[in-house]
């Protein structure tokens, strides 16, 4: 079932220009404790790293910088706990936590692919090889974890993210089985969960953009599950101030060979695409 993406307008969209990604250099990026909802992390000593295309690259840089948040991969993650909102309030669904939670895991281990593969692994393969299509095309990159570990959990990667990138798209699969396709996690259509800020200024270009990555994906051969639409309360989506989506690439049964991860970040870059060009 194709998965249309819907037009949007600039200023609610890349905002480069403005006060959305505030870092252009290149290099390491360290948490800073004074940025909005800092204060919630409980993991956070480790750094991202900011890459910018060179000027001959595709059409020449782009002046986007695009986040890309390998799910998982947080050495203890699972030990620690943070507001699942910033103001406190209870999740609206569940999810590896309950809904009605007020606390939530920092970074979860996330699942185990049928062969042994760790999704962790997984997902990382995915975000070097989007990273360079990024690159390659002129966009600046933002990367969240490069490596096995990083000591930033969910609120830290959203909190870099939102002060460093003016796009976020975290990578992960699900816990089923059954070989599902792809979807993206949607801000429930909660009135109350609606109502809540950063939720309430941000959550229509949040799903625009999972919208986008969805089509994409299709584009490029992948299932996709359902209508591309799941809701989820996810901590991501509640810390976020710029388009930030949780984007769920298939399934623990789901083809993960090198060919399969190219494909995967093949249609991620074809929904920043269409993401990117609907905002001109």
């Amino acid at each position: 079932m194709a998965v249309l993406c819907m037009a949007l307008m600039c200023a609610g969209s890349v905002r480069a220009q403005e006060s959305s990604a505030q870092r252009r250099e290149p290099g390491t990026v360290s948490f800073d404790e004074s940025w909005t909802y800092a204060g919630n992390s409980a993991i956070h000593s480790g750094t991202a790293e900011l890459y910018l295309a060179s000027e001959e690259a595709g059409g020449g840089r782009k002046n986007v910088t695009v986040c890309v948040n390998a799910g998982h991969g947080t050495s203890g993650g699972g030990e620690a706990k943070t507001l699942s909102h910033p103001d406190g309030t209870p999740k609206v669904t569940g999810g590896t936590n309950a809904a009605g939670e007020v606390y939530s895991i920092a970074v979860s281990s996330g699942t185990t692919f049928l062969d042994g593969a760790t999704e962790a692994s997984v997902n990382l393969q995915v975000a070097l090889e989007l990273k360079k299509l990024l690159l390659e095309d002129g966009y600046d990159v933002l990367m969240i974890r490069e490596g096995d570990d990083v000591q930033l959990d969910n609120i830290a990667r959203t909190v870099i993210a939102n002060n460093c990138a003016d796009l976020h798209i975290a990578i992960h699969f699900d816990s089923t089985d059954s070989n599902k396709g792809c979807y993206y996690c949607s801000v429930p259509d909660n009135g109350t969960y609606r109502a809540m800020e950063p939720v309430a200024s941000h959550w229509q270009e949040h799903n625009r953009l999972g919208s986008c990555l969805v089509q994409g994906l299709q584009q490029e051969g992948t299932a996709v599950f359902g209508d591309g639409t799941l809701q989820m309360d996810l901590t991501q989506t509640s810390y976020s101030t710029i388009p930030s989506v949780d984007i769920e690439l298939g399934d623990r049964a789901s083809d993960h060979s090198s060919d399969a991860c190219a494909r995967y970040a093949r249609g991620l870059k074809a929904g920043v695409d269409l993401y990117c060009s609907a905002a001109k």
